[in-house]
């Protein structure tokens, strides 16, 4: 059998492994935003019990190792209590890229949040808007635009870093790769899981692109 024929046979587990990579990234990083919206208000706050908290998830999730605190979730909790085991290798992915994502975007969108000149704040209260109004009715629309930007960077990042999950034996294209090369005695393998990885990546990457033009704030 030629190389091309062992990597066009190679195709199809290595897509299947792309669909949980895909699915984990997507799912992490849309909990991840939606949990960092919160740590984000909440590190500006004007309570010093909540804004020290949320200080200190966001210090922790991005001052140890992912890879730690994967490996903690899967195999740590069980033996604190029987009751926190996770026996889904996907949902333990998927708390742990969650939790991890949503320090980093806490930090994302707390930028984007102060970048909004102060003046928007004073014109909103003049208006008789609460806090809560104002955040939510002008300062968060405004923000949005631009997150697009470095969200779209850390989408990126926690799509690659999703290699990690091979280490719980979750079958993402990562562990694919290894358990063909294992079984063929072949490194060729890994051809077509760089380029998988690639194409992904680029994908999204213009997607992302796409929508910064669209809310492009100089627009």
């Amino acid at each position: 059998m030629s190389a091309l024929e062992k990597i066009v046979g190679w195709i199809p587990p290595l897509l299947q492994g792309a669909q949980v990579t895909i699915a984990l990234t997507l799912a992490s990083v849309s909990a991840g935003l939606v949990l960092s919206l919160f740590l984000a208000l909440g590190k500006m706050a004007k309570s010093p019990v909540i804004r020290r908290f949320c200080s200190g998830y966001i210090f922790f999730f991005r001052g140890t190792p992912l890879l730690m605190q994967l490996y903690f979730i899967y195999y740590g909790l069980p033996e604190i209590t029987p009751l926190l085991t996770i026996n889904n290798r996907f949902i333990a992915a998927f708390i742990a890229f969650a939790l991890n994502s949503a320090a980093y975007c806490a930090e994302i969108i707390r930028a984007a949040i102060q970048s909004i000149d102060k003046g928007q704040f004073e014109a909103s209260r003049a208006l008789g808007m609460s806090y809560p109004q104002t955040m939510r009715l002008v300062i968060i629309p405004q923000s949005i635009r631009r997150l697009i930007p470095p969200v779209g960077n850390e989408f990126i990042m926690v799509l690659k870093d999703a290699s990690l999950v091979s280490i719980i034996a979750l079958a993402d294209i990562t562990k694919v790769t290894r358990s063909i090369s294992s079984s063929t005695a072949s490194a060729l393998v890994y051809i077509p899981a760089m380029v998988l990885y690639l194409i992904i990546t680029a994908v999204f990457s213009l997607v992302f692109h796409k929508l910064e033009k669209k809310y492009s704030v100089y627009e």
